[in-house]
C-alpha cells in the first residue's frame, strides 16, 4: 500500500490514478460521479481538489480516510444503491477484477448512468506479453502470482481477472461502446517480451481472419486486433478503458 496523495493510501499501480483523471478532467465540476470501490478515498479527494461538487463514493465498508459526507454502502456483486440514470460517470479504478458477478456488474452501472454517461475502468492488464508470458509458464497472471488463500477468502483477492477481449465483450454487449484504451505506464521490462510478438502476431491473426469469417465476425475480429496489438495493451502494466453509454441494453451474461 502506497501513500503517495495527500497521505491517503492508494491501493492500485503507479500513474493508474493521474492516468483516469486526465480522462475526465475537462468535464463539467457539475458532473455527477460514483466512485466504486471508492477504497480510502484518495481519488474522490483528487476530484474534490480539482473542483467537482458531486461526487459519491461507494464501497462494501467505509475505510475512508478523509472527511466526505457523500459516503453509501455497497456491493458490487449486487444492486447498486443509485437510482436509475442519475449518474454522469463512474469510475471502477482496480475493482472489476475482485468480483465474480461481473456481467451483473456493468449491467447495474448502464441502468444508473445518464444515456452517454461514461464509465472508466482500470484492471492489472492480463492481455499484455509478460502476463502472458507468466500465463504460459506458471498458469498464473501478472499481478495475480500464486494461489489465492482459499482459507481466508478476502474481497482483496483478484477472481475475476480479465483480458481485454472480454472487457469489450462485456461492455458491448451491455449497452456500452469503448471509446478509449490506455494505460498506467509501461515498464521498461516488458519490452523483452517482444522477442514472441511476431510468433503472437501472426498466430492471433490467422486464429481471429479464420474464426471471423466462420462466424461472421470478421469486422469484430479485426477491431479486437488492432486493439490488442495497440501499444498500450501490449506493454502497459494495467489497462485503462473508458467507454460510453449507448443505450439501455441489459442483455444477460
Amino acid at each position: 500500500m502506497r501513500r503517495n496523495y495527500k497521505g491517503i493510501s492508494i491501493n492500485t499501480s503507479k500513474n493508474t490514478h493521474e492516468t483516469v483523471f486526465n480522462l475526465i478532467r475537462r468535464k463539467d465540476t457539475d458532473s455527477i460521479i460514483a466512485d466504486v470501490p471508492a477504497g480510502a478515498g484518495a481519488f474522490v479527494q483528487r476530484l474534490k481538489d480539482a473542483g467537482f461538487k458531486n461526487i459519491i463514493a461507494i464501497d462494501i465498508e467505509n475505510i475512508l480516510e478523509i472527511e466526505h459526507p457523500d459516503f453509501i454502502k455497497g456491493d458490487m456483486t449486487k444492486t447498486l444503491p443509485l437510482a436509475d440514470n442519475s449518474c454522469d460517470i463512474l469510475l471502477c479504478i482496480d475493482g472489476i477484477e475482485h468480483i465474480d458477478r461481473q456481467f451483473d456488474f456493468i449491467g447495474e452501472v448502464n441502468r444508473i448512468l445518464k444515456n452517454k454517461g461514461e464509465i472508466i475502468i482500470s484492471t492489472p492488464n492480463a492481455s499484455s506479453l509478460r502476463s502472458r508470458w507468466k500465463w504460459f509458464i506458471t498458469g498464473h497472471h501478472h499481478k495475480c502470482n500464486s494461489p489465492l488463500d482459499e482459507n481466508n477468502p478476502s474481497p482483496l483477492h483478484h477472481i475475476g481477472m480479465i483480458s481485454f477481449p472480454e472487457l469489450r465483450y462485456l461492455l458491448h454487449t451491455k449497452g456500452f461502446k469503448i471509446d478509449k484504451v490506455t494505460t498506467n505506464r509501461i515498464k521498461p521490462v516488458s519490452f523483452v517480451y517482444c522477442l514472441f510478438l511476431p510468433l503472437i502476431y501472426l498466430s492471433t491473426y490467422w486464429l481471429y481472419i479464420r474464426t471471423g469469417k466462420k462466424q461472421g465476425t470478421l469486422e469484430i475480429n479485426k477491431s479486437v486486433f488492432k486493439t490488442m496489438f495497440s501499444r498500450s495493451v501490449l506493454f502497459g502494466e494495467t489497462l485503462i478503458v473508458k467507454a460510453l453509454k449507448t443505450s439501455p441494453k441489459n442483455q444477460s451474461g
